[in-house]
C-alpha cells in the first residue's frame, strides 16, 4: 500500500478558479476536503440513490464479515439453490471466498501480521455467455452482506476522458455501500468482457488502449489508494467545494483497495480456438481433445494455461494478479429445462407473477418446458435464451388476456411452437363472458372519476352496450375510450353542481354518441332551473 496521499483535487479547483476570476475582486478558497462535507450523519451521499446492490448493516455494516464462518461446501450448496450445473465454478468460487473472507474475518481482529503473508486470491471466470457467471458472484455477494458492482471492460479507457476510469469502479463500490467506505473496502468488483481488452499480436500490434486498462486494473488489483472524487468529475468536486462549511472533523479522502476482491470474466471465444489447436497439435492432452471433439468449442476453455492468455493478448503482470481460475461450461437443453423447473431464480417465477398481477395463472406441461429449452438452447446465449422464447411465448397472451375474462391457461408443447391458436381457442372459448368483463371495465372507469372528481355517473344497459360496440368497433380498451369521450365532463358536471347540488348523473346512449352535446343540454337545463327557482 502507498503511504504516500492522494492529491486534493480541491487545491486544484481552487487554482483554476483564481485564474478564471483573476481580473475581477473575486477570490476563491477551499479547506481540507473532509469525507463528512459529501456524505451525510448516515453515512449516505447527499443526492441520487445509487441504483446497485446494497448491503448494509443498520447497526454494525462489517458485522457479517466480522462472524463469517462459512465453508465451502455450504457456499456451494446455497449456489446450487440458483445456479444449474457449473460445479467445477461453484467449487473454486466458494474456496477462493472462503479464503478471502477468513483473512479480512482475521485482519478485523486485529491479525495484522497476515497481511504481509496473504496473497489477493482475485479470480478470472471464462465461458460462453448466459452460464451464470454474473449470478454466481451476485448471490456469493448477498450471501455474505458486501457491496456488489458490476461494469463491462469494454466501457473503460486508459485516459478515462474517453469512456469512464477504471477507478470510477471502486468508487461506484462506495454508493454501493451507501457511502461507508470501510465496508466498500471488503467488497466484491466485477468485471465482465475481459477478454475484449486484450488482442492478438498481428500486423497492427496489440490494442495500445486496452494494455492501458489493463495496467490500471492491475493497479487497483494490487492495491492501491484512490481518491473518493474523479479529477474529472467537476459537479462532484464543485458539490464538495460548496459544502465544505460544514465544520466537521477532518475524515478520509479516499478508499484502499487492499481488501476488494476482484472477479473478472469473459466468453475467450478465439481463445477456446487457440487452445483446441495447441491440444491437437501436441501430443500431451491427445486423450482429452479426443473426448472433446463433439462438445461445444468452449469446452476447451477449461485447460487455458498462463501462456495462452499471455499470447492471447494479456500482460503477464495482469493474468498473474487473477491466479484463480475457471471455466463455465455451455448449458445443454436439459440444463435449461432444469433451470425452468428448479432454480430458485427461475425466469418462469417472473412470468407467473406477471400474469398473477392480472388475476390470471397459468399450469405449464412437462413437455412445454422440454420445447422451451431446446428453442431456448438454439438461441445460443445459454440461459438468456429462456427468456427471449418466453417472451416471444408470452407476448400477445400478456397484451390480450388482461382485458378478458380468461384467468387461467395451460401452456402446452403446441402452444409453444405456435401460441396463436391457442390464443384464439380462449378467447372463443371466454367470449360469452367478455360482456361481463367489459361492464366491469365501464364501473372501474366510473369509479375513478367519481374518486378524481367527485361526481358519480352511472351508465344506464343501453350506454354501456354504446360504448361496448364503440370499442369493438374502433379497437380500443374501455379505458381510453371513456377518457376520450369524458375528458373535460367534470368542467360541465361542476357548473351542474353549483346551480342544483347535483352530484349523480346517469348517462343514456345519447351521453355516448354525443357526450358534449348531452352535457351542454344538461347545464342549460340546470341554469333554466336556477332562474325558476324563486
Amino acid at each position: 500500500m502507498s503511504d504516500k496521499e492522494p492529491p486534493n483535487p480541491f487545491e486544484e479547483i481552487q487554482r483554476q478558479l483564481n485564474e478564471l476570476f483573476k481580473d475581477s475582486n473575486i477570490k476563491v478558497s477551499t479547506h481540507t476536503f473532509n469525507e463528512s462535507d459529501i456524505f451525510d450523519d448516515a453515512g449516505v451521499p447527499d443526492g441520487g440513490e445509487a441504483s446497485l446492490h446494497k448491503a448494509v448493516s443498520a447497526t454494525d455494516p462489517l458485522e457479517k464479515i466480522r462472524q463469517f464462518h462459512l465453508k465451502p461446501k455450504e457456499i456451494r450448496d446455497y449456489l446450487n439453490r440458483f445456479v444449474i450445473r457449473q460445479d467445477d465454478a461453484k467449487k473454486v468460487l466458494s474456496v477462493a471466498i472462503c479464503d478471502h473472507y477468513n483473512h479480512v474475518r482475521q485482519s478485523l481482529s486485529g491479525k495484522k501480521t497476515l497481511a504481509k503473508e496473504y496473497s489477493k486470491q482475485n479470480i478470472l471466470l471464462l465461458g460462453p455467455t448466459g452460464v451464470g457467471k454474473t449470478y454466481l458472484i451476485k448471490n456469493i455477494a448477498r450471501l455474505i452482506g458486501v457491496p456488489f458492482v458490476k461494469a463491462d471492460a469494454t466501457k473503460f479507457s486508459e485516459t478515462g476522458y474517453v469512456g469512464s476510469d477504471v477507478e470510477d469502479l471502486v468508487r461506484d463500490l462506495v454508493k454501493a455501500a451507501d457511502g461507508n467506505i470501510e465496508l466498500a473496502e471488503h467488497g466484491i468488483i466485477f468485471v465482465d468482457e475481459i477478454d475484449k481488452i486484450a488482442s492478438e499480436a498481428g500486423a497492427g500490434g496489440r490494442d495500445v488502449s486496452g494494455r492501458g486498462v489493463q495496467i490500471n486494473l492491475l493497479k487497483l488489483m494490487e492495491e492501491t489508494e484512490v481518491n473518493l472524487f474523479s479529477p474529472t468529475d467537476m459537479m462532484a468536486q464543485m458539490q464538495a467545494a460548496m459544502e465544505i462549511q460544514r465544520g466537521k472533523a477532518p475524515q478520509r479522502k479516499s478508499i484502499n483497495t487492499g481488501n476488494i476482491l476482484f472477479i473478472v470474466s469473459g466468453a475467450f471465444d478465439k481463445l477456446s480456438e487457440s487452445i483446441k489447436k495447441r491440444l491437437t497439435k501436441s501430443q500431451m492432452g491427445f486423450g482429452a481433445a479426443q473426448q472433446n471433439n463433439d462438445e461445444d468449442l468452449s469446452s476447451y476453455l477449461r485447460y487455458a494455461e498462463t501462456t495462452d492468455f499471455t499470447k492471447y493478448g494479456f500482460e503477464p503482470e495482469f493474468i498473474g494478479r487473477v491466479p484463480v481460475r475457471v471455466a463455465c461450461r455451455a448449458l445443454s437443453s436439459q440444463d435449461l429445462a432444469h433451470i425452468l423447473t428448479t432454480s430458485e431464480g427461475s425466469i418462469l417465477n417472473q412470468y407467473y407473477d406477471d400474469f398473477r398481477g392480472y388475476g390470471i395463472t397459468f399450469n405449464i406441461t412437462a413437455e412445454a418446458i422440454l420445447a422451451i429449452a431446446e428453442k431456448a438452447s438454439t438461441e445460443g446465449t445459454g440461459a438468456r435464451g429462456l427468456m427471449t422464447v418466453l417472451e416471444r411465448l408470452f407476448r400477445d397472451f400478456k397484451f390480450e388476456l388482461p382485458s378478458s375474462a380468461i384467468k387461467s391457461f395451460d401452456v402446452t408443447a403446441d402452444m409453444v411452437e405456435d401460441p396463436l391458436p391457442t390464443l384464439t381457442a380462449l378467447k372463443e372459448e371466454s367470449a360469452h363472458l367478455q360482456q361481463d368483463v367489459w361492464r366491469a371495465d365501464i364501473k372501474r372507469f366510473a369509479g375513478g372519476f367519481e374518486k378524481m372528481h367527485g361526481f358519480t355517473l352511472e351508465f344506464k344497459p343501453l350506454a354501456e352496450d354504446a360504448l361496448i360496440k364503440a370499442a369493438l368497433e374502433s379497437g380500443r380498451s374501455i379505458q381510453s375510450l371513456c377518457e376520450e369521450k369524458f375528458n373535460e365532463f367534470e368542467h360541465g358536471l361542476n357548473i351542474i353542481h353549483r346551480n342544483s347540488g347535483q352530484t349523480v348523473f346517469r348517462l343514456g346512449k345519447l351521453a355516448i354518441q354525443d357526450p358534449d352535446k348531452e352535457l351542454s343540454k344538461w347545464v342549460v337545463r340546470s341554469i333554466e332551473s336556477l332562474k325558476n327557482d324563486p
